[in-house]
C-alpha cells in the first residue's frame, strides 16, 4: 500500500464487508427487473467473481488467464459506466461523485497495467491485485449505497429505460459477443 493510500483509508475508512452486502440488498431491492442498475448489480459480482477466480489462480498462466478476463469485464463496465453513468451521477447525484468516480476507475486501470508487469509468480503479483481489489470494492460500495440509487430515485422514468440501453450498448462495444457467453453471465466458480 502507498503512502497515499495509507492516508487515505486513514481519512476515508473503507467499508466493512457488512456494510458492503447491506448496500448491495438495497441497490438490489431498487431495482425493476432488467434496469441499467440490475445489469450493473450483475457486474459487480461477476467483477467479484473474476478477481476472486485470479486471486486464487495456481500457476503463472492460469493467473494470466484469469487476469485477462478480469480486465475484460471490468474494462467493458467501466467504459460503459463512464460514458452512460456518470454523466447522471452529474445531474443526479454529485458532479464531485462523478468526477471521483472518473479518478477511481482510471486508477485501477492504471495498477492494472502495472500489474502487467509484475512476475505472476511472486507474491508482489498477488499483493498487487489484493489492492486493485480493495479499491474496486470501496468504489463499488460508493456506486451501490448512493450514487446509483440517487439516479434510479431521481432520473425521470422516461429516461431509465434510455439508460438501461445505453449501458448494455457501451458494454457490448468493448466486450462484444464474448460477453454474452455462459461463462461471462454466470458467476465465476
Amino acid at each position: 500500500m502507498s503512502f497515499i493510500d495509507k492516508i487515505a483509508a486513514t481519512v476515508m475508512p473503507a467499508a466493512s464487508d457488512e456494510d458492503r452486502a447491506q448496500a448491495r440488498e438495497k441497490a438490489q431491492q431498487l431495482t425493476q427487473g432488467h434496469d441499467w442498475l440490475d445489469v450493473v448489480l450483475d457486474h459487480h459480482r461477476q467483477i467479484e467473481a473474476a478477481f476472486d477466480k485470479a486471486l486464487n489462480a495456481s500457476g503463472a498462466d492460469a493467473k494470466l488467464a484469469a487476469l485477462s478476463e478480469l480486465k475484460l469485464m471490468f474494462t467493458g463496465h467501466s467504459n460503459a459506466e463512464e460514458s452512460v453513468l456518470y454523466p447522471a451521477v452529474v445531474e443526479y447525484s454529485s458532479k464531485a461523485h462523478a468526477t471521483m468516480a472518473y479518478e477511481e476507475q482510471a486508477a485501477a486501470k492504471i495498477n492494472f497495467a502495472i500489474l502487467e508487469n509484475i512476475d505472476p509468480a511472486s507474491g508482489d503479483w498477488n499483493e498487487k491485485l489484493e489492492h486493485i481489489l480493495g479499491a474496486v470494492q470501496q468504489h463499488v460500495y460508493q456506486e451501490e449505497s448512493s450514487w446509483f440509487p440517487d439516479i434510479l430515485q431521481n432520473l425521470p422514468a422516461d429516461r431509465q429505460q434510455a439508460l438501461t440501453k445505453r449501458f448494455s450498448e457501451e458494454y457490448d462495444r468493448y466486450v462484444g459477443e464474448r460477453g454474452h457467453e455462459p461463462s461471462h453471465l454466470a458467476p465465476i466458480a
